[in-house]
């Protein structure tokens, strides 16, 4: 039986068995980029990201294609998709492509009930992803596609047959093969000679997304095109142990429009890798590798030698949590602040686009 990963549910631990096991490439130095996330080995493999990097260096131009399912309010997992979108946005010879994903939200999660919900919160994560530097001029909704779009994803339904998809996802539930169909015209669609032409293009996503990767670089085999390439980054776990910081359990995540009080109160109650007492931990060190408010750190503050300082200091005893957890407040608090007033700026704009 083929191994696989569930997109809509997969809660990854072991990352490196999968290297072996789906054939991914790890990174290697040579193709790392200046941003921490490759820095930090946030940024954990590829699929023939060489391809792309190779045009970065050549100055010559690829396909950037990513999306998020307007299914629910922003949190910081969802930033990091978007913080690697305007990384590779600012390359002069990037042709950005940023879906917002309302059909596919409305199919593939019960909880919407209605396009006019996807719509609604589209609208709101377009403010948020404005503001957090995507172009809007990258930007487009699938509900508002053009024709030819359309086309392309009956087309790419004659290709695909019932025992592949089973293959792939171990199932066949209506919704998110629609869905997926989505995902796949979304990623190939730019390669057409309606768009950009064929090239080289590259999407990030979460390990457990690979599912999507592997089809639609079968698909790109069947219409001539340029294999897709994918990086793929790790997923910030969410604020309990255990868990991943997802918006269908709200007391995980720390969301971009959470109040200071919000923030203050999520990251006071995160699970922390502290030991029992002040006086143990001080003597013994703490465990920031499976510590919740350094992960936050980790993933959000720009400043590696700082990130860095902090984590030598939990390890040899230096720092309690207490103070750790008030550091990351009042870094997060910043952040966000900055950012809901930004956002503000671009409601706008966002309820025109609809």
């Amino acid at each position: 039986m083929e191994k696989r990963f569930d997109p809509w549910s997969s809660n990854i631990q072991n990352y490196e068995s999968a290297f072996d096991e789906f054939g991914l490439s790890k990174f290697n130095d040579n193709l790392k980029l200046n941003h921490y996330f490759f820095e930090r080995n946030i940024i954990i493999a590829h699929r023939d990201f060489d391809k792309v990097y190779k045009k970065i260096k050549e100055k010559k131009p690829f396909v950037q294609m990513t999306g998020i399912a307007t299914s629910g309010k922003l949190h910081l997992g969802h930033k990091i998709d978007i913080d690697l979108f305007v990384f590779f946005s600012k390359f002069k010879n990037s042709k950005n492509y940023f879906a917002l994903s309302d059909i596919d939200a409305y199919c593939s999660r019960e909880k919407i009930k209605s396009m006019e919900e996807a719509k609604k919160y589209a609208v709101n994560n377009l403010a948020h992803i404005l503001a957090l530097g995507v172009p809007l001029k990258a930007i487009y909704a699938q509900s508002k596609k053009e024709p030819r779009y359309y086309e392309f994803i009956f087309e790419i339904s004659k290709k695909i047959t019932k025992n592949m998809f089973e293959a792939v996802y171990g199932h066949l539930d209506l919704g998110k093969i629609e869905a997926s169909l989505l995902q796949y015209a979304d990623i190939l669609h730019p390669q057409l000679k309606e768009y950009e032409g064929k090239m080289p293009s590259l999407t990030g996503i979460g390990l457990d997304q690979d599912s999507h990767a592997r089809m639609t670089r079968d698909l790109a085999r069947k219409f001539n095109l340029e294999l897709s390439s994918f990086i793929y980054f790790l997923h910030q776990s969410g604020l309990r142990q255990g868990s991943k910081m997802s918006s269908s359990m709200p007391e995980t995540a720390i969301y971009l429009d959470d109040s200071q009080q919000e923030i203050k109160k999520k990251i006071q109650h995160a699970f922390t890798g502290g030991l029992t007492s002040a006086e143990e931990q001080r003597k013994k060190g703490g465990n920031p590798d499976i510590c919740k408010v350094h992960e936050i750190l980790k993933f959000h503050n720009p400043d590696t030698k700082f990130v860095k300082e902090i984590y030598e200091r939990c390890r040899k005893g230096n720092i309690l949590c207490g103070e750790c957890k008030q550091i990351c407040s009042d870094f997060v608090s910043d952040m966000l602040k900055k950012h809901q007033e930004k956002v503000k700026k671009f409601i706008p704009i966002a309820n025109k686009f609809y």
